[in-house]
């Protein structure tokens, strides 16, 4: 029956789906073979994408036999892909507790130690695979991107200071007690919040019909309240505005914009930190300044500078204006 179950699993993984699902019906489950029938099954549920049934399946395998390898570490990277991070951590650890832990296993642990900070933990599982395995080239890369983890630095303090300092700039105008005359202006420059005032001078507010000394003068009193000035984002004293992100992107191909950022040669962790963040797409990458991805956990200099490599081999850069 072993040697009938193993044939089934070849055909499985050769793709051979459904001469191995009436094999695996003929076969029938024995006292002796029950968890690898369940997992012979989960295994064709996976091969069809149908997620949700495989680990169902798998799991049940796991209920005959708790310590069986493969249904082990195909749950974990189920789990891992769909994101349930807490899951496939579980699993994982289940696997790299076996006497022979598989090397992907040990690897893929490695990069949710690094996800969640583990960084001594995640060392250890590269580093026994590496004492078996030198030249092992995915799990160099790995030990790499741990070891650059060290020197990464991120403080809760300042990120939260970051976050409260862009809620202000955030803030309408329409938010503070200006007068009329005042009010109309700054939305007739399509001034709308205080991040928009530092982003423009004294002498160009001045420069604009019906604004005078007074209305200046109540808006620099209402922005040092603030701690903030009037220009303060101007990149060089007196110079001009740079155009607009949608000025600046409109010559750019929309079909390379739509592409996945899957298809850039990204490390695990610069992966998981954009899909963390939302973005999906190259167009959408490059929408976001180098201060918003380096203000995620995980993400240092290390991962900003693959992001922009990546990015200039397609002309393309990320954002650097408001």
């Amino acid at each position: 029956m072993s040697a009938t179950l193993e044939e089934i699993a070849q055909k499985v993984r050769e793709g051979g789906l459904e001469e191995a699902e009436q094999a695996l019906a003929s076969a029938g489950p024995t006292a002796g073979s029950q968890a690898e029938h369940l997992f012979l099954r989960a295994l064709l549920h996976e091969r069809r994408h149908e997620w949700e049934a495989a680990l169902d399946g798998y799991d049940e395998a796991l209920a005959a036999e708790p310590a069986h390898q493969e249904a082990l570490f195909r749950a974990a990277v189920l789990h891992d892909r769909l994101g349930n991070d807490e899951e496939a951590l579980a699993l994982y650890e289940r696997c790299a507790a076996q006497e022979q832990a598989p090397v992907s296993a040990l690897i893929n642990l490695a990069v949710l130690y690094e996800e969640e900070g583990r960084l001594d933990e995640a060392r250890t599982c590269l580093e026994s695979v590496l004492a078996t395995y030198p030249e092992h080239a995915r799990a160099r890369q790995a030990l790499r991107s741990v070891k650059a983890s060290y020197t990464m630095y991120y403080d809760e303090k300042t990120q939260r200071d970051r976050e409260l300092r862009s809620a202000v700039l955030d803030t309408p105008v329409t938010d503070f007690e200006l007068s009329v005359r005042s009010r109309n202006c700054l939305k007739q420059m399509s001034i709308r919040t205080l991040g928009d005032l530092l982003r423009i001078t004294e002498a160009e507010l001045l420069s604009y019909k019906n604004f005078g000394e007074t209305s200046l003068n109540e808006i620099k009193a209402m922005l040092s309240q603030k701690g903030l000035r009037l220009g303060q984002a101007v990149p060089g004293i007196g110079a001009p505005l740079p155009p607009a992100p949608v000025e600046r992107r409109a010559g750019y191909d929309p079909a390379l914009l739509m592409r996945p950022v899957a298809d850039l040669e990204l490390s695990v962790r610069a992966r998981r930190c954009l899909q963390r963040l939302g973005v999906a797409t190259i167009g959408e990458l490059i929408e976001h300044k180098e201060a918003e991805l380096t203000a995620m956990k995980n993400f240092g200099q290390t991962s900003l500078s693959e992001v922009k490599r990546q990015l200039s081999q397609f002309g393309l850069s990320l954002r650097t204006t408001e």
